[in-house]
């Protein structure tokens, strides 16, 4: 059990929260109890996991997409809204939410955490917004061909991906990773004259702009390549704070 300023703080050190500008608040976003037992993690804070923490039982639920969004402005509490935060308060669940952060840590990020998952190793800090990074990049142990590749990041990742290359019998090694939408990113992995880029999302236009600079693009699904790092938080939370903790995987194809 741990105080809930206690978690939160030190969440907030370990992830260097407040270094990042954001596109909503990280931290606490709605308050609950005091103490924490049982900690509920998701990717997003959905009406569905929402309701899965409240039916579990939990103290709180750490998320890597929260309820506010700088892009969605003042808004009031009611509707769709509403249905996600009332279940919230009316069973004192706290709800955490670290979205920029989570993304980039080198060690419980979502990048690093897939590019683990990926076997991809040597791993530094890639993708800079606003100074800061955004993911990682590292190398494969050996060249491998990109449909080879590909092959293995959907057998991991459990659905097909799509893949913009100028060749799918090329070899890679060095790879750029940013997960969820980071679609426009993929001119950095360029830039650094990685071989391939793997995010979350493509858009229409990125597809031949990667193609025609020889960058192999890998969109293998926002949600999909987002699973990982508040699992790893798990992880660190029991270890640190002796915590329980179960992860709902709510479904979600994009």
């Amino acid at each position: 059990m741990v105080e809930r300023k206690e978690l939160v703080h030190y969440l907030d050190q370990y992830l260097s929260s407040s270094e990042f500008q954001d596109y909503g608040p990280n931290g606490l976003q709605v308050q609950g109890k005091d103490k924490i037992k049982k900690i509920a993690l998701s990717v997003s804070a959905t009406q569905e996991s929402i309701e899965q923490a409240v039916e579990w039982g939990a103290d709180a639920l750490l998320v890597h997409h929260g309820v506010f969004w700088k892009h969605q402005g003042a808004r009031p509490v009611v509707d769709q809204q509403y249905g996600r935060i009332a279940p919230l308060i009316k069973n004192d669940i706290n709800l955490i939410g670290y979205h920029l952060p989570l993304d980039a840590h080198l060690e419980s990020g979502n990048a690093a955490q897939l590019a683990k998952l990926l076997n991809v190793t040597n791993l530094q800090a890639f993708g800079e917004y606003r100074r800061m990074p955004l993911g990682v990049q590292g190398i494969l142990p050996s060249p491998v061909k990109v449909s080879d590749f590909e092959k293995v990041i959907s057998a991991k990742l459990g659905g097909p991906i799509r893949v913009a290359t100028p060749d799918s019998n090329s070899k890679i090694q060095s790879i750029g990773i940013i997960t969820g939408g980071a679609n426009n990113e993929w001119f950095q992995a360029y830039e650094l004259g990685l071989d391939a880029y793997i995010t979350g999302e493509i858009s229409e236009y990125n597809w031949h702009d990667a193609i025609e600079s020889g960058v192999h693009f890998f969109a293998c699904g926002h949600h999909a390549t987002e699973r990982y790092g508040v699992q790893a938080l798990g992880d660190l939370l029991q270890h640190k704070f002796e915590l329980e903790y179960k992860f709902f995987d709510s479904e979600n194809l994009a």
